[in-house]
C-alpha cells in the first residue's frame, strides 16, 4: 500500500521521523512545507512541498487545492499524519476519497489537545494519543505510547 505522510515540518515531523522503520517498508511520500528539516528530507524521500495554511483561510484554500492535486496523482491506499495545519486538507480529501486516514496526537500534547486533533478526530479511521491522558479529550482515541 502506498502511504502518504502529511504533516507540517518541525516537530511534527520529527515525529513522524521516529516512525520510519514501519513508513519505509511500503512505498511513500510526503506532503509537508519548506524548511530546512523538510528540505534535507526531500534528499532521500519524495517529498511535495505546499503552502502553510498558518490558519489563513485563503493560505489554507491554497494548500487544498495543491493536496488534492498531488493525492489525485499519487493515488495513496492511506494517508498517516502527526499534524498540524498542512495536514488537514490531505486528510480530508482522503477521507472523502475513500482512503484510510490515521492521525497521531502530538506528543507534546500531555494536558490538552491541538487544534489539528480536533478537526481530525471527528473523521480519522485510526486516531491515536501518546499519553494516556489525551483519552479524557479523544475517548475513542487508541492510546499507543510515545514514538521517541
Amino acid at each position: 500500500m502506498k502511504l502518504c505522510i502529511a504533516c507540517s515540518a518541525g516537530g511534527h515531523l520529527s515525529e513522524i521521523s521516529q516512525l520510519e522503520e514501519y513508513y519505509k517498508k511500503h512505498e511513500h511520500f510526503f506532503i509537508t512545507f519548506k524548511r530546512l528539516d523538510s528540505i534535507e528530507l526531500s534528499k532521500k524521500n519524495k517529498v511535495y512541498f505546499v503552502v502553510d495554511p498558518k490558519r489563513n483561510p485563503l493560505s489554507f484554500i491554497h494548500n487544498f487545492i495543491q493536496s488534492f492535486f498531488i493525492l489525485l496523482k499519487e493515488k495513496p491506499g492511506a494517508v498517516i499524519s502527526t499534524g498540524a495545519g498542512v495536514a488537514l486538507p490531505a486528510l480530508f480529501i482522503a477521507k472523502l476519497s475513500g482512503k484510510k486516514t490515521v492521525f497521531i496526537e502530538s506528543f507534546c500534547r500531555i494536558n490538552s489537545s491541538s487544534f489539528s486533533g480536533k478537526i481530525a478526530y471527528k473523521f480519522a479511521d485510526l486516531f491515536l494519543v501518546q499519553w494516556k491522558q489525551n483519552l479524557k479529550f479523544y475517548p475513542k482515541a487508541k492510546y499507543a505510547g510515545a514514538v521517541f
